[in-house]
């Protein structure tokens, strides 16, 4: 098979990682790929910026900033959609301490940056960062409730993020976990896609 149409058709999100540090050849690799994404004409050069989070007392903060907002969504589905709620809730439930929802305790985060109203651009910037580092064995997971730290001044500050700023992903990497626990296992399964085939109109 042609590589790239197999990274593409590989690439999955993945939601619990070793705790293997990626080689910093290979992630200038990935962010060289991302930064290869296409963008509108009107910006005329790329609008994103990228940090790479790999310090674990930063992914700290950054789990204690986003886990409130996970929570507070999740816990007010509770008793108007109590399926959904269950869903949301399996993997937390049957992880190890220490649980992370957030960031499922991947070794890199990506924040992909840029100024508001680039959503499509800083979006095919992501995509290509999770086709590359497919390519190189390496899981992803693009993660919305990741994005919701500018309540901490301290993370903004890190970030140097501005005011018409807004994050797109982040994007988590790292090598996939293959000893998973059953209970995990069959969480992971439980939220997993239901991935259906092509529908085209050929004309």
């Amino acid at each position: 098979m042609n590589p790239v149409i197999e990274a593409i058709k590989n690439r999955c999100s993945v939601r619990a990682y070793e705790p293997k540090p990626v080689p910093k050849d290979i992630l200038n690799t990935i962010i060289e790929a991302g930064n290869a994404a296409p963008f509108t004409s009107i910006t005329r050069s790329q609008p994103w910026r990228f940090v790479v989070v790999q310090d674990p007392e930063f992914r700290q903060k950054l789990f204690q900033t986003a886990f409130p907002f996970w929570k507070n969504s999740v816990d007010g589905m509770k008793d108007a959609y109590p399926e959904l709620y269950k869903m949301a809730t399996c993997l937390y439930d049957a992880m190890d301490d220490p649980k992370d929802v957030i960031y499922y305790n991947a070794p890199v985060i990506v924040f992909v940056i840029g100024p508001v109203g680039n959503g499509v651009n800083c979006s095919l910037a992501c995509e290509n960062i999770m086709i590359a580092a497919t390519s190189f064995g390496l899981g992803t997971c693009y993660v919305g409730f990741g994005a919701m730290i500018k309540g901490n001044a301290e993370v903004v500050k890190a970030l140097e993020l501005k005011e018409d700023e807004a994050i797109f992903g982040p994007i988590l990497l790292g090598y996939p976990k293959t000893n998973l626990s059953e209970k995990v296992a069959n969480a992971l399964k439980t939220i997993g896609p239901n991935k259906k085939e092509a529908t085209a109109k050929w004309i």
